[in-house]
């Protein structure tokens, strides 16, 4: 295990070229799990090969346990990679896949023995190790991979995108199996992904890329519930949050969003912000499942009635879209409460759960927003039709 330091990390393919990677700062400590996620083109790839020596950076250091390793070439960086291509050689057996690492090194014949056993048994393969890559699903050969890794025993692994070729129930036993890995091993893992449910369900920490900048570095729960800005909030959650373009205005001396749904209006309070914020265009974003349905029982949390358009049962949940501000809305119902198509439901709002971003850079607006037992803002309108 080690630590894994980039301190200001730059990589430009040729002179007047826009950087590909610009000033990376990151930092994960022994046996943390770091996820690199963002769409393709953003960079992550190319950060990935630059920690393994694959690409060399244009500027700045990457460190290991403290020692600057950015000048080492890949073999003597100590650290294992498995490719998205599985990258196995055809002619070999799984077990001559997996001990050729450990005979380039000059490891005795018994260590090696041991090794292959170890793995085999951790991966559950031993019954694969006499076969070939050709005799082995796309799932075994992933497993093969991630064994010819493992049997190096070396400070940091990498992957990158290890699971994409797989069918999607493929991914979710192997997305399980490298998280009981890294419980059971504690390894330093750095992971690339364009998946944003690998991201959240495998990572300690999330670093989410676009255009070779890290938009945001954290918890996968600080990413998701405090997205530094709207390319962040649009990229992780699934399904996505929820953006309703509005107009703030300042009513009674508090800040107002008014929510439209052709049936109803809701005046929505916000936090008090400076003037600065008043009467601009911003917008709004809320994730589904922070939208409810009103139960009829009193409380301080807005509501709004809204006809459904639409609903995608997915089994656990219903997805129910309404219109709000000329907005498609997803809503997160429980399968029992799912209503017809046609229906009109009262949506209750939380407060403390909206976030809004500015309407031309996508930044996040600091407003300081109310507790759940914040008291609206006057009462909802209701009306026919416009």
């Amino acid at each position: 295990m080690a630590t894994l330091e980039l301190r200001n990390v730059i990589k430009t393919y040729g002179s007047g070229l826009p950087d590909t990677l610009k000033d990376i700062e990151l930092s994960i400590e022994s046996g943390e799990f770091l996820i690199l996620v963002g769409p393709s083109g953003c960079g992550k790839s190319t950060l990935m090969n630059c920690i393994a020596g694959l690409e060399n950076i244009t500027g700045g250091a990457i460190l290991v346990d403290g020692a600057d390793i950015s000048g080492m070439s890949p073999k003597d960086r100590d650290i294992a990679m498995v490719f998205q291509s599985y990258a196995l050689y055809p002619t070999m057996t799984v077990r001559e896949n997996i001990c050729f690492g450990l005979k380039i090194r000059k490891m005795p014949q018994a260590a090696i023995d041991e090794e292959v056993a170890r793995v085999a048994k951790l991966l559950q393969i031993e019954h694969l190790l006499d076969r070939k890559p050709g005799q082995l699903s796309g799932g075994q050969q992933q497993r093969v991979a991630m064994g010819r890794a493992l049997a190096r025993r070396p400070k940091i692994y990498l992957f990158d995108e290890p699971l994409s070729n797989l069918d999607a129930k493929l991914r979710v036993e192997m997305r399980t199996e490298i998280k009981l890995m890294h419980q059971r091993l504690k390894t330093t893992t750095v992971y690339v992904t364009h998946d944003q449910i690998e991201a959240m369900t495998l990572g300690d920490k999330v670093a989410v890329m676009k255009d070779g900048i890290i938009q945001q570095f954290g918890t996968p729960k600080q990413i998701y519930n405090d997205p530094a800005n709207l390319f962040v909030a649009s990229f992780i959650g699934s399904p996505p949050m929820n953006f309703i373009p509005l107009r703030l205005t300042r009513q009674e001396g508090r800040l107002v969003a008014l929510l439209d749904s052709g049936q109803a209006r809701c005046e929505l309070p916000l936090g008090l912000s400076d003037a600065g914020l008043e009467a601009r265009d911003v917008i709004l974003g809320i994730r589904p499942e922070q939208i409810t349905l009103a139960d009829g029982e009193p409380n301080a949390m807005p509501t709004l009635r809204a006809e459904v358009q639409i609903t995608e049962p997915t089994g656990p949940d219903t997805l129910v879209f309404v219109t709000l501000n000329q907005t498609k809305v997803c809503c997160r119902v429980a399968p029992d409460d799912a209503p017809q198509i046609g229906a009109t439901l009262n949506l209750q709002f939380d407060p403390a759960k909206v976030l809004l971003f500015d309407a031309s850079s996508g930044e996040r607006l600091g407003l300081a927003a109310p507790s759940a037992s914040a008291a609206p803002l006057g009462n909802v309108t209701q009306f026919k039709g416009r």
